[in-house]
């Protein structure tokens, strides 16, 4: 008996899941499989792309490469035509020089300039003589500007040292001497003298950044302080001329307690330029217009970061390409099947009721660039904007899945939205059956995932969102991040998911409804 109520069991869960799925969904999804993943990612991630990083020649070809895909499949190109979205991305260079008494410092080696502290236009001093100001601090009790008229002055302080700190705080001595209207700063800060090889590499090397609004407005600000930190050889030279060295008057601070500000008789010029140029940066949008008159101007949004790293910067290194097959050519992969599911459906008549715009953006590796642009400068209204899916490392799996590869972590799924999160377990549970792990799925975890990727530049918006990750591997951000290591099976089965989930947001009677603020509060 126990054995027939077995069977009737099975009959029954088995007819209720084929009631569950829709038809079309299944038949348009045998796009996505291991075959074409590869087809995709056997390029994005070649040795050819040098990575792709984000105004590169690997970066254009990327692009190029997804444009002309979704040309093939028919996809619209919804900016005025077009299937880029051009970046306002530039490269900035700081070129710094500071002479002391005559004598050229080496920058990263004796000083470098800070280049927050270096406005549009530069700057440039010439000083006859600075003031030593021990600490930098005034407050009750101790003043080491006690007497000493700052303004039009360059100033020099210790960035450490100060008794009873609990901390090294540099800003408030920057606004002191800010308000008070000193010409330079220079402070003395003991990591110049070895500096890690990271921090000089950035320090030295040319930077892209994205001409947002705020930077926009910043550029029309006037020229601030200018700070520039100094090593020991640096600082002894500019008191030298007053007999004095940085040992003798930091033992004479410690041992008296007390301010010993003086100035010395010095020449120190300095300047600081930041040389700009534009660069070539886009996203990428397919857009495939929904069937429905009345609910097409609704848009689903899925995304990826087509973007990595790019070369080694080591001429020792054998492997000199951060491929970032996994991060994130395997999400961009999973676009592209999608988009050529979706854009299959269609032509066969069973095309989604609202619209999709599938996007690979750029700039995620620089600081989510091309997510913000689009999230300022969007195509689409936001408002008609029901939701993203955002892929990001499909492709592979962590350490704690190691025994078991079918998971996939979600994240953000229910943090504005408790439609979103139960559609997209729903379409999990009738279609795909991968385990999903929610471990990241909350504002406050450490590793700060939700803020990481592409999706957040939505939910920011009020946009509800799913980001879909396989984790963090020993691979991260190496070149050892190949294809060869890629479980296809798992990242065509992972865009399934994502596939599915959007197939039921493209066709479902509503859209998600928002109901919970930014803090995860439940909406009035």
């Amino acid at each position: 008996m126990k054995k027939h109520l077995l069977y009737a069991g099975m009959v029954l869960t088995m007819a209720c899941t084929a009631t569950a799925q829709n038809k079309d969904a299944v038949k348009f999804s045998k796009t996505i499989n291991s075959e074409t993943a590869y087809k995709h990612l056997s390029v994005l991630a070649s040795d050819e792309y040098e990575g792709r990083e984000t105004g590169t020649k690997g970066g254009w070809m990327a692009a190029d490469y997804i444009k002309n895909y979704f040309k093939e499949l028919g996809l619209k190109g919804p900016v005025s035509g077009d299937y880029f979205q051009p970046i306002d991305m530039v490269t900035t260079k700081l070129s710094q020089v500071l002479t002391i008494n005559g004598q050229p410092a080496e920058a990263m080696k004796d000083f470098y300039i800070a280049p927050q502290s270096v406005g549009a236009e530069g700057f440039a001093f010439n000083a006859n003589s600075i003031i030593f100001a021990g600490y930098g601090v005034n407050k009750e009790g101790y003043n080491d500007f006690e007497g000493k008229d700052i303004t039009g002055k360059v100033v020099m302080i210790l960035r450490t040292g100060e008794p009873n700190a609990t901390r090294n705080n540099l800003a408030p001595k920057i606004k002191y001497l800010t308000e008070h209207k000193a010409a330079a700063i220079l402070v003395i800060d003991p990591m110049v003298d070895a500096m890690p090889a990271d921090l000089k590499n950035y320090l030295s090397s040319t930077q892209l950044t994205m001409k947002t609004k705020e930077e926009k407005q910043q550029a029309k600000v006037p020229q601030g302080t200018p700070v520039i930190n100094v090593g020991t050889t640096a600082a002894n030279l500019i008191l030298a001329p007053g007999n004095v060295t940085l040992d003798a008057l930091q033992k004479q601070l410690k041992s008296t307690g007390k301010p010993v500000t003086r100035e010395i008789g010095v020449t120190v010029t300095a300047s600081g330029k930041k040389d700009e140029a534009k660069v070539r940066a886009e996203n990428v949008l397919g857009y495939l217009e929904g069937s429905d008159p009345k609910l097409k101007n609704e848009v689903l949004v899925v995304t990826a970061h087509y973007d990595h790293i790019g070369l080694v910067n080591d001429p020792e290194a054998k492997d000199k390409v951060n491929n970032g097959a996994d991060d994130d050519g395997s999400g961009t992969t999973g676009v592209l099947m999608m988009a050529e599911a979706f854009s299959k459906a269609k032509k066969a008549g069973k095309g989604p009721k609202r619209s999709i715009l599938f996007m690979t953006v750029t700039g995620e590796e620089k600081g989510l660039y091309g997510s913000e642009w689009y999230s300022e400068n969007p195509i689409f209204p936001l408002e008609n904007t029901i939701a993203d899916l955002n892929i990001d490392m499909i492709g592979r799996g962590d350490k704690d899945h190691a025994a078991d590869n079918n998971f996939v972590y979600i994240i953000g799924s229910d943090m504005l939205s408790t439609d979103l999160d139960r559609i997209g377990k729903k379409a999990n549970k009738d279609y795909v059956n991968i385990n999903l792990d929610e471990r990241y799925n909350n504002r406050t975890d450490p590793n700060r995932f939700y803020y990481r990727s592409d999706h957040y530049n939505f939910a920011k918006h009020g946009i509800p969102v799913i980001f879909y990750f396989n984790g963090v591997h020993d691979d991260y951000h190496q070149p050892g991040d190949e294809v060869s290591k890629i479980d296809f099976p798992m990242l065509a089965k992972r865009a399934q998911l994502v596939y599915f989930t959007a197939w039921e947001l493209a066709n479902g009677a509503t859209r998600p409804k928002v109901d919970k603020n930014d803090d995860g509060t439940p909406k009035n």
